[in-house]
């Protein structure tokens, strides 16, 4: 839908937008899985950019090297040092309700840069369709079974108190907190659907074989292919 049309002028007042890049990047080798290069720009940059036509605010949560990520001019959040032992994305995701100024927020992870053109639009609409509080978008895995891709998360700004509550408690996994609040699913598996939509990268050498991928072949520096 383009840019212009009312439906998206609307999503993008109501939305904030969170790259998630706090991460340890463990099956890494604990480097800084943002800031690591995708066609000479760092991934998390691909992912800002990618996202940032599509919602309002930008925000980026890292827990590292910070004055990397604020180069590029968005607003950079740190965990809470309450939670220091590493509560992993829902950590993120709280630092980033704590600091939305709208309605909702969406978080993207920022190892997967083939996310959806479309993917605010589509999950504020699945939430104002079923009334939602909290969407998940899913996709279909290598046997064609819808899988929840739990870091592509829209959330309303009042599940705050929610959350702080469950990560004070102990709690980690996003399903688990999700449930409590009958989280609903965004299928992205219609016809048009890019099959690596949501690839994610966890090794450096799936980061040297997305590369390879055709959707790459002629992409420049600072330009995300279109998926």
């Amino acid at each position: 839908m383009p840019e212009h049309t009312h439906s998206t002028l609307h999503a993008r007042a109501d939305l904030t937008g969170l790259v998630l890049a706090g991460g340890q990047g463990s099956r890494m080798g604990g480097v800084d899985k943002g800031l690591q290069l995708l066609h000479n720009q760092p991934l998390a940059l691909h992912a800002a950019q990618r996202l940032a036509p599509q919602v309002g605010p930008l925000l980026i949560s890292a827990n590292r090297h910070h004055s990397h990520y604020a180069a590029w001019g968005y607003p950079v959040l740190a965990d809470d040092v309450a939670w220091s032992d590493f509560a992993g994305p829902l950590a993120g995701f709280a630092t980033g309700l704590a600091h939305c100024t709208t309605p909702w927020l969406l978080t993207v992870p920022c190892d997967s840069p083939l996310f959806p053109l479309d993917l605010a639009q589509r999950m504020l609409a699945c939430a104002t369709q079923h009334g939602a509080s909290l969407v998940l978008a899913a996709a279909p895995d290598a046997q064609g079974v819808l899988r929840p891709q739990p870091t592509f998360a829209l959330l309303q700004r009042a599940l705050l108190p929610s959350l702080q509550t469950f990560l004070d408690q102990g709690g980690r996994k996003i399903g688990a907190w999700a449930a409590q609040h009958n989280r609903l699913l965004c299928a992205f598996d219609q016809p048009g659907d890019a099959s690596q939509a949501f690839c994610n990268l966890n090794t450096l050498e799936e980061l040297q074989q997305l590369e390879q991928l055709p959707a790459w072949h002629g992409a420049t520096s600072g330009v995300s292919p279109t998926l």
